[in-house]
């Protein structure tokens, strides 16, 4: 029971090729495939969280491990979009590279001030995922991107605004900071309490 949710962690992370692999080779038909694989790659991630805390082993290494995981999961599903419907990408692709330059950018800046990646699950990461999930049923299911793909990609530029002020508020690394505005709070030594919603 103990390695529950690794084992679902492990599933994500072998879905991600998958998904590639099947958009590069059956392009269009993969569609619904990518879908389903998609949700079923999200339960996974409710899941690993929910079960992880319930057996009281939701450590850094896991929640390291988990957010690695997400990164690449979801940057598979992304390339998948695009192997099946490179005309929704192109159709906003200064708002998608300007998101993977963010991206590498959150990183870039976790791994100068302290050496490792970041893993701050913030709730304006959270409801990015959110859109995410949106855009990417709305391209896969429907082959429609237009204000869907829009919200997303603005959404998603303020959230890793929001990651990178965590990062550089924080006197030294942590995992599962809410906002920038709790990193503050840490900052300066105030205590707060972390919603378990957030750590998922």
């Amino acid at each position: 029971m103990m390695n529950v949710p690794y084992l679902l962690i492990l599933f994500r992370f072998l879905l991600a090729p998958t998904v590639v692999a099947l958009s590069f080779f059956i392009g269009e038909r993969a569609a619904y495939w990518v879908l389903v694989l998609m949700f079923l790659g999200l339960i996974s991630d409710i899941f690993d969280g929910i079960i992880a805390r319930k057996l009281k082993i939701d450590t850094e290494r896991m929640r390291r491990l988990d957010s690695q995981t997400d990164l690449v999961f979801w940057l598979c599903i992304a390339w998948s979009c695009y192997l099946i419907y490179p005309h929704l990408i192109k159709e906003n692709l200064i708002g998608v590279i300007a998101l993977l330059v963010m991206e590498a950018a959150c990183y870039l800046t976790s791994f100068v001030k302290f050496g490792k990646e970041t893993c701050t699950h913030a709730f304006l990461s959270k409801m990015w995922g959110l859109t995410l999930l949106a855009a990417f049923t709305s391209m896969l299911g429907f082959g429609y991107g237009g204000w869907v793909l829009k919200s997303c990609i603005i959404l998603g530029l303020i959230s890793q605004l929001d990651v990178i002020l965590i990062i550089l508020f924080l006197p030294k690394w942590t995992h599962d900071i809410p906002s920038f505005y709790h990193a503050i709070l840490i900052r300066k030594g105030v205590a707060f309490k972390k919603s378990k919603y957030l750590n998922s």
